[in-house]
């Protein structure tokens, strides 16, 4: 075998398991409050273990090997032992709804299952073990919830490394990630090791990624998001990846792993946007910033205080993120560059280049990339991450290409003279009036783009005018309780409902904002594992309400009082 072939990511872990083997490769915070390091070797000796014992088991290869937890070191080391076997890791969200899990463990015909750090309070681990057939085997890893019949911890220490590991090819079958879906039941998606190594090589090469780069390894690992740009790049390119313990310790692991590279969601940049101002109001920082002297200070401890003082690269994507958010990040010397991607190109297909950051827009074509925008203004892609397919579904695949090899992504969009994209919607989420008109829901949700509004959804079929359903940040659900603050409060989003309608068609105007009173969630279904909202779900929560809501006559409605 040839360690150094560039070819998968289990050819790039042998290269760095063989260059580097005592360098950490991995720093993991535990819930009793110690800290665990694994250098590359131990990580190799434990992965070869486990494969090895896989392999004793005699699975037809590339057989489907699921894993179900949350973010930890066993979670790659589990990864890692599946392929070193010959076999395929299917992972599965943590939050996932039990029957959708049940497709997923019969649609895939899974072998075995690594149950990693789970406690069924934030996960859906007590409604997803009812389903699993009792002839699945399944493996705990460490901090996995027990009583569970095998753990990993007992199955190394039985075995002897495998030495001859499972050299896979580009083109081999690397993974079935299953998309966590707006609408229907998860889609595998299936993604060939070639894939996953090219995703690493072209977004690797252009942030100049190395064994000196760090990272913190939070959001879900089930998501192709952290999949691509956080286990792969930790694979691929030799780096040092830190974990999350929860969501009680994140700052705190944050600051231990002062990352160089970094990728968030708009929901937690404006987390710590607003968390800063809660301690130190904007009008002080205006003040402090403008002493020459001190401004440089003021900001480097700001960052220092998040654990960003290290970024050298910060991404944003999913949802545009409010100017005065992004305005703000740059006045601290850190620039957000927006990407977009989809589960289907391994996330790879647009990215924001240095100083060409336009608000509203999420960057030019990725390296080797090639997109154009087709019929209805549908984006089209295609590039060396693209899937081999969806998985048992053919038809489904051969749907979702064109003739001459583009990938139909089902957004909406349009690019400037600079190629740079902007997202207009979902082909297929414009619904119509009941004047005849139709309304296309993104474009009008991306205008409310504010501190105090997480999520919204605007909707309205059949009904004279869209209307919008805001779920408020905490701090504003709080203001809700206080008599004054709650009528500011109210202005306030009738001010923001009248910007959003400031150059919207006539048939395009909001009616009406309603702010909700259930906090829409991934554990309640209102939102994706990736936090994009459910549509379905949430229309078909509130819709009822609408004639009512429409009867009232006001322009901003409380949901409940």
């Amino acid at each position: 075998m040839n360690p150094q072939d560039p070819n998968t990511p289990v050819h790039r872990f042998l290269h760095w398991e063989k260059t580097q083997p005592e360098a950490v490769f991995f720093t993991e915070p535990r819930p009793d409050g110690s800290v665990v390091d694994f250098t590359w070797r131990q990580v190799g000796d434990q992965a070869r273990r486990m494969a090895a014992h896989l392999r004793s088991l005699g699975l037809p290869p590339g057989s489907s090997i699921g894993i179900v937890g949350k973010n930890s070191a066993h979670w790659v080391m589990a990864d890692l032992a599946i392929w070193m076997a010959g076999h395929v890791s299917v992972p599965i969200y943590v939050t996932i709804h039990a029957e959708n899990a049940r497709y997923i463990l019969e649609h895939c015909d899974m072998r075995l299952l690594f149950v990693g750090k789970l406690d069924g309070k934030t996960d859906s681990w007590n409604e997803i073990r009812r389903i699993v057939p009792a002839e699945l085997p399944l493996v705990g890893l460490p901090m996995s919830p027990g009583p569970l019949p095998m753990h990993w911890d007992t199955l190394v220490e039985s075995r002897e490394p495998l030495q001859e590991v499972h050299l896979p090819g580009p083109g081999d079958l690397a993974t079935i990630i299953y998309t966590s879906g707006t609408t229907g039941v998860p889609k595998g998606v299936m993604h060939s090791f070639g894939a996953m190594w090219m995703y690493s090589k072209l977004s690797g090469e252009y942030c100049s990624i190395s064994p000196r780069d760090r990272m913190l390894s939070y959001l879900p690992l089930a998501h192709a998001a952290e999949r691509a740009f956080v286990e792969t790049h930790a694979i691929c390119q030799g780096l040092h990846l830190y974990f999350n313990d929860c969501l009680e310790t994140f700052a705190a692991d944050l600051r231990r792993a002062r990352p160089t590279l970094f990728i968030s969601m708009p929901r937690l940049w404006t987390k710590f946007y607003q968390g800063v101002c809660a301690k130190l109001p904007l009008r002080k920082q205006k003040l402090l910033f403008a002493l020459p002297v001190v401004s440089g200070r003021a900001k480097k401890k700001i960052l220092e205080l998040l654990g960003l003082d290290a970024v050298r690269i910060a991404f944003t994507g999913s949802a545009p993120l409010p100017a005065e958010i992004i305005a703000w990040y740059r006045r601290l010397g850190l620039e957000l560059r927006d990407v977009y991607g989809m589960t289907e190109n391994f996330c790879h297909s647009h990215l924001t280049q240095p100083g060409r950051v336009r608000l509203g827009y999420c960057g030019q074509p990725a390296p080797g990339v090639d997109v154009r925008i087709g019929e209805g203004g549908e984006i089209l892609m295609k590039g060396a991450t693209l899937m081999l397919g969806y998985y048992r579904q053919p038809e489904l695949t051969a749907q979702s290409m064109t003739p001459d090899g583009y990938f139909k992504t089902g957004d909406r969009g349009e690019e400037d003279e600079l190629r740079r994209l902007k997202i207009t919607g979902r082909v297929k989420e414009i619904f119509k009036t009941s004047k005849g008109k139709y309304v296309a829901p993104a474009p009008i949700e991306n205008r409310f783009a504010h501190p105090k509004v997480e999520a919204v959804c605007v909707t309205g079929p059949a009904h004279p005018q869209p209307f919008a359903l805001l779920l408020l940040s905490a701090d504003a659900r709080g203001q809700l309780k206080d008599s004054a603050a709650r009528e500011a409060l109210l202005a306030e989003l009738d001010e923001l409902r009248n910007m959003v309608n400031d150059g919207l068609e006539d048939h395009e105007k909001l009616d009406y904002v309603v702010a909700v009173d259930e906090a829409w969630s991934v554990d309640n279904g209102f939102l994706t594992p990736s936090f994009k909202i459910r549509r379905s779900v949430i229309e078909d929560r509130y819709l009822a309400r609408a004639q009512g809501w429409a009867a009232a006559g006001r322009r901003v409605i409380v949901e409940g009082g």
